[in-house]
């Protein structure tokens, strides 16, 4: 068996990005992962504005208990005129400076009447007032190629008054579920299947990562039909997930397939639980990942050991997520020849600090665990784990995204 950190790095790099691109409005470009290096354009603020609602004076004509002659009123949007030398303009939030001044005067320390301001309270040379380029600097640099973009940075975007981005084209995947017990969910079933719950899963995984699930097929435990959807897949997509069917049993037919179509087996096999039997293979240049059956260990590896390969083909700079480290809550010392990722809550303690807790049944066929956990504590191989010890945290949140 393969080291995870060995499997999890081989299989990261298990092919490069896909580099197609094409050009998206910003209304379309949120989870999209940016293709090119963008540099501002403009200086933001476009120019001096003022923070507050307030009174734009210089500072050199402030005396206490002053009071100025209001020489105009200024809304954003306004072209003010220059500041008067001994008066004062008041201004909005987001109004420009007027030329002359490089003060602002709160509203709340201010008393206006008949024309004139009086000043109540002391300002500071220079306050409330945004400079030019304060946020943005024209030729400084945004973001660059393999950025994940949000709302944040479509906010930035359009700030700089882009329309469109460069992007690179959705991650294209096949997933393939294999088992003669499996039938689809809504279809009649005999005592002996059960529902297909790994398809729509997985599909559901790689969608919230941004790729496209372009095939979810199911086919029986035979060669023809393995053979067949495998085919499929290779003509139309850039990944192929497997799952089932890559272990020793007598059905397990995909490795077997796989090698009978040229695939070369880059690993197989990994010192994990849940999800010992993962195998990597190639064809045609296209990278085809097995995961096992159970819904659990389809979760955990793709969470582990397939989602940092998705965003890597996807172009993404980010590939792996942070791993955090919390104490474990276990009722006996754990201990396994494998590495465990064993499905917990983080949760405060009494004392307010973090603490993992494992749900109750560790199973890799319970699939309540799934929507009840928010991450995976990894505990080592061959290392006894007691209650408080501190394992590395895998949170979901940021493994599936």
């Amino acid at each position: 068996m393969l080291d995870f950190e060995r499997a999890q790095e081989l299989l990261a790099r298990a092919a490069d990005p896909i580099g197609r691109r094409e050009e998206v409005s910003l209304a379309h470009a949120i989870g999209r992962v940016l293709a090119t290096d963008l540099t501002a354009t403009l200086d933001l603020p476009p120019a001096d504005n003022s923070a507050m609602d307030g009174y734009a004076i210089r500072f050199a004509d402030y005396r206490p208990d002053v009071t100025l002659p209001i020489q105009q009123r200024s809304y954003a949007g306004d072209m003010p005129a220059a500041l008067i030398p001994g008066q004062a303009t008041r201004l909005f939030t987001g109004s420009l400076i007027p030329e002359g001044a490089d003060t602002i005067v709160i509203q709340e320390n201010t008393r206006e009447a008949n024309g004139q301001v009086q000043i109540l309270q002391a300002p500071k040379a220079g306050e409330f007032v945004r400079k030019r380029g304060m946020d943005t600097s024209a030729g400084q640099p945004l973001f660059s190629a393999g950025t994940l973009l949000d709302a944040a940075h479509i906010a930035s975007l359009a700030s700089q008054g882009l329309t469109h981005v460069q992007v690179y084209a959705p991650l294209r995947i096949g997933i393939l579920t294999t088992g003669d017990e499996l039938v689809p969910p809504g279809a009649e079933r005999a005592t002996q299947q059960i529902y297909n719950c790994n398809g729509v899963m997985l599909a559901a995984l790689v969608q919230k990562a941004g790729a496209q699930a372009v095939h979810v097929l199911h086919a029986r435990d035979n060669e023809p039909e393995l053979r067949a959807a495998i085919g499929t897949m290779l003509a139309d997509c850039d990944l192929l997930l497997s799952i089932g069917g890559v272990s020793v049993g007598e059905k397990d037919l995909v490795k077997p397939v796989l090698e009978s179509l040229g695939g070369t087996l880059a690993l197989w096999r990994v010192r994990m639980k849940p999800g010992k039997p993962v195998a990597l293979a190639h064809i045609d240049g296209k990278p085809i990942v097995c995961l096992p059956g159970n819904p659990v260990s389809v979760y955990a590896v793709y969470a582990v050991l397939v989602s940092p390969l998705v965003r890597r083909m996807q172009g993404r700079t980010a590939v792996f997520p942070a791993v955090s480290a919390a104490p474990l809550r276990t009722p006996r010392p754990h201990h396994d020849k494998r590495e465990e990722f064993l499905r917990v809550q983080w949760r405060p303690n009494p004392d307010g600090a973090p603490e993992l807790v494992p749900y109750g049944n560790q199973d890799s066929s319970v699939i309540s665990s799934l929507p009840w956990a928010t991450g995976l504590a990894r505990t080592p191989a061959g290392v006894t784990v007691n209650d408080g010890d501190i394992v590395a945290y895998y949170d979901l949140a940021h493994w599936l995204a």
